[in-house]
């Protein structure tokens, strides 16, 4: 395994809700929590075309990718640092269908700040601090 690897997430929204998606309990990596789609790029791929690739393989649909919103770099458990960018990203369509890497998903409202996980608090603030919910 390589030791450090870029990755992608769609911060999908629609009718200021977010796309939440839940890892299959036995997952090697945070399993059972809650995260949105995405993940590792191939060596040298483009990150738009890896971030439209996962979203369609995690989540069944097409998305239009808007702009970054936020970037982290981690330590995975298993040892590889990742350098993730996050994207907000518009559905072209809501009928999701879910890859066996994920037992469910739910669409989440923007001021339900709660219903995140801890890591995305950033991501949803920038996405509302610079009001990109707005039409």
């Amino acid at each position: 395994m390589d030791n450090f690897r870029n990755a992608v997430k769609a911060f999908i929204v629609k009718n200021n809700e977010v796309l939440l998606i839940r890892r299959r309990s036995n997952d090697v990596h945070k399993p059972g929590q809650w995260d949105i789609p995405g993940g590792r790029l191939e060596l040298g791929e483009d990150p738009i075309a890896g971030l439209k690739r996962e979203v369609l393989e995690e989540v069944g649909i097409n998305v239009e990718i808007e702009m970054p919103i936020d970037i982290h770099h981690f330590t995975r458990d298993d040892g590889q640092k990742i350098t993730m960018i996050i994207f907000w990203c518009k559905p072209l369509s809501t009928d999701i269908v879910l890859s066996e890497e994920h037992q469910e998903h739910k669409w989440v409202s923007l001021e339900s700040a709660n219903e995140f996980p801890q890591w995305m608090t950033t991501i949803r603030e920038n996405f509302l601090k610079h009001g990109l919910n707005q039409p």
